[in-house]
């Protein structure tokens, strides 16, 4: 990230003299009152400071989960690290106010729902030398992990064929989904993230279709509770990603990898939701922040990747909506 090595530095001598770090979250939403508890556990993390556009939430949360509250204005002072866990529409304006601060960012995807704006943003971050990694807690997860290493180790071949699956439990509450980004920049996009990271190709082609089969402010919305993309990597592989918003059963989320030697499969249907899926993964992406902003590893997701996952999503929309095959920008 550039400028970045000398904010590292910095952190790091801070660091040194204090022995920890002092982290402000932002936004203490369900994703934010769990990273904040998170972080309070983390023998490299001395202090917690919560923030919020709601104030009293903020107070409350702290007294429950013992860590301190602050106003969001004043954040950003007397901290050494931010993670931005607000809604999106607020991230450009947090995430210059860190970047202003010269602070190594942890900030939930997508950076923001319009893709200019989310290229500004990351711009802006590198232009102050400030750190940027992207909430995709799968790279943090083990299964997600050993196929990645299947993959470079050569163990199945020639990959001929990709299929992922991301479908929540329940749907989310009615009125997230107007400011959601739909189906592709929310939900799909994970699948949009963590299949090139996986197979070291990126995506660069995809036709997505999709189907209202639940309730009706998806459709109010002009996006879609069900989705199938077919998709094609950079090296001709092809691949499929289904989506949904509600299954019974459980949260299921999976990937399955084919090779001319060998298959690997990883995830499935879990009882519960994303936290329950995700919890260590979450804490693993959590202590890699931590480990960043302290100058010890470079961003194990940064920018420029947040930024190709949401580009495959907005094809995806331009897709659905001409119902035509659309090359990845």
């Amino acid at each position: 990230m550039g400028r970045w090595d000398g904010r590292r530095d910095r952190t790091s001598d801070r660091m040194s003299e204090r022995g920890a770090m002092r982290v402000g979250v932002l936004g203490v939403g369900r994703i934010g009152a769990f990273h904040a508890r998170a972080l309070s556990g983390m023998e490299a993390v001395e202090r917690v400071v919560v923030a919020d556009a709601d104030h009293g939430r903020a107070e409350a949360f702290a007294a429950r989960a013992g860590v301190e509250a602050t106003r969001l204005p004043e954040v950003f002072a007397g901290i050494d690290a931010v993670v931005i866990a607000a809604p999106t529409a607020v991230h450009m304006e947090l995430l210059r106010r860190a970047a202003d601060a010269r602070l190594p960012i942890l900030c939930e995807k997508p950076i923001a729902l319009d893709p200019t704006i989310a290229r500004e943003a990351v711009e802006y971050v590198g232009a102050h030398g400030a750190g940027l990694q992207v909430g995709f807690q799968r790279r943090f997860d083990p299964m997600y992990i050993a196929a990645r290493a299947a993959v470079r180790a050569g163990t199945l071949g020639t990959v001929t064929r990709v299929h992922a699956v991301s479908v929540d439990r329940r749907p989310p509450p009615p009125e997230f989904v107007p400011t959601s980004g739909g189906i592709y920049r929310d939900t799909h996009i994970h699948d949009f993230d963590i299949v090139p990271w996986v197979t070291g190709m990126p995506i660069v082609e995809v036709t997505a279709i999709g189907a209202n089969r639940g309730a009706a402010v998806f459709r109010e919305c002009d996006d879609v509770d069900v989705s199938a993309v077919l998709f094609r990597l950079a090296d001709g592989t092809l691949g499929t990603a289904h989506a949904g918003r509600q299954h019974g059963p459980g949260y299921d989320v999976r990937l399955e990898l084919a090779g001319t030697d060998g298959t690997h499969a990883c995830g499935g249907v879990t009882e519960g939701d994303f936290l329950t899926r995700f919890g260590d993964a979450y804490r693993a992406e959590l202590a890699a922040f931590v480990a960043m902003a302290a100058g010890r590893i470079t961003s194990p997701c940064p920018g420029p990747d947040a930024l190709a996952a949401q580009a495959v999503a907005e094809a995806c929309v331009v897709s659905r909506r001409e119902g035509r095959t659309v090359r990845v920008a």
